[in-house]
């Protein structure tokens, strides 16, 4: 008889094969049409190349940042529920959304006047937002505890949403129209990313949260059961809960830093998995992520297209799928 590890193994590989495909297609998808042969033609040179300029420097970095932050999101997504043990949990419900749209906004108003903000940029700003967020969410889960606290963890991330919700808008008081309308449409999650540098900034702290991510399936797996029930078959406890939440919160922030905070990949697609490859890590994990690249590769797509020539930010898509998702959840969860 095939186990169900073996037989989740083809959707694993049905997902990356969509991720890669997704990915691969995207740019050729546009209000301006792009030809196959032009864009890779060696006849052409690349300066009088228009076709290949728009695939290379325009739609193909927006493609990729597309699959690194969905998968990227997803699998953060599956390592918080397995954390707080919450079925509706995202990889917002710490605070670190809210750090990282904090240091954007902050970056977005006053980086032309604060020199280190203006040399880190943007991206740079929402990493060190995230980082606060997570260090004092942190300090606040383990002051009293032998672990973390998922209780803490839960109240700490609301109260740290609220806070820097209000320093948002505080700053966003602050701010010129030009400013506001920056700072808004990147709150919106915009993944309109110019070229390659946000997202060779964010992949080694992306690399690493992954890594991190393929240890935890065993831990993870077993932290369903409980912490107590965890302990006994062996599982160092606050080893793996220190772990899944770092590797969490760093894998959002430098997500949210390449695209803003695009709501719902993280609770979407883990769910999604789950109906079809089971509840183990192991399988859940590289789904999610490979599933969630695609996804947010296609959201991107209608967000390009779906009201050309206006552009739409992807977080709207995403939201606008999301959102009765996340309903049907919560009724799901109550029957």
């Amino acid at each position: 008889m095939t186990s169900p590890l073996r037989r989740g193994v083809p959707w694993v590989l049905a997902a990356a094969v969509a991720a890669i495909i997704a990915v691969m297609l995207a740019p050729f998808i546009g209000q301006t049409p792009l030809r196959f042969s032009r864009v890779f033609s060696m006849s052409v040179p690349f300066a009088d190349n228009v076709d290949a300029q728009i695939f290379f420097l325009a739609r193909l970095p927006r493609s990729l940042a597309a699959a690194l932050v969905g998968g990227t999101l997803a699998a953060a997504g599956v390592v918080f529920q397995g954390l707080l043990r919450n079925a509706l949990a995202t990889p917002y419900t710490l605070g670190i959304s809210a750090g990282a749209s904090f240091g954007a906004m902050f970056a977005i108003t006053f980086g032309s006047a604060w020199p280190v903000l203006a040399w880190t940029g943007v991206t740079g700003a929402s990493l060190a937002g995230a980082m606060l967020a997570v260090l004092v969410v942190y300090a606040l889960a383990s002051a009293r505890h032998s672990g973390l606290s998922t209780t803490v963890l839960l109240l700490a991330g609301v109260t740290m949403n609220s806070f820097f919700s209000a320093l948002i808008l505080f700053v966003q008081y602050l701010s010129d129209f030009t400013e506001t309308f920056r700072a808004l449409r990147w709150l919106m999650g915009d993944l309109d990313v110019a070229g390659y540098q946000p997202i060779i900034g964010a992949l080694p702290l992306i690399g690493i949260a992954l890594i991190a991510c393929v240890w935890l399936a065993r831990p993870l797996n077993l932290l369903s059961l409980g912490a107590d029930a965890a302990a006994t078959r062996g599982v160092d406890v606050r080893r793996a809960q220190r772990v899944a939440f770092f590797s969490g919160s760093l894998a959002t922030g430098a997500a949210v830093s390449i695209g803003g905070p695009i709501g719902f990949v993280g609770i979407i697609v883990p769910h999604l998995v789950r109906l079809v490859v089971g509840a183990d890590h192991r399988l859940v994990l590289p789904a999610s992520f490979f599933f969630g690249a695609a996804f947010l590769v296609v959201c991107d797509v209608a967000s390009r297209t779906v009201m050309a020539p206006l552009e739409l930010p992807v977080g709207i898509i995403t939201a606008i799928i999301g959102g009765p998702f996340f309903l049907w959840m919560l009724i799901r969860k109550k029957t």
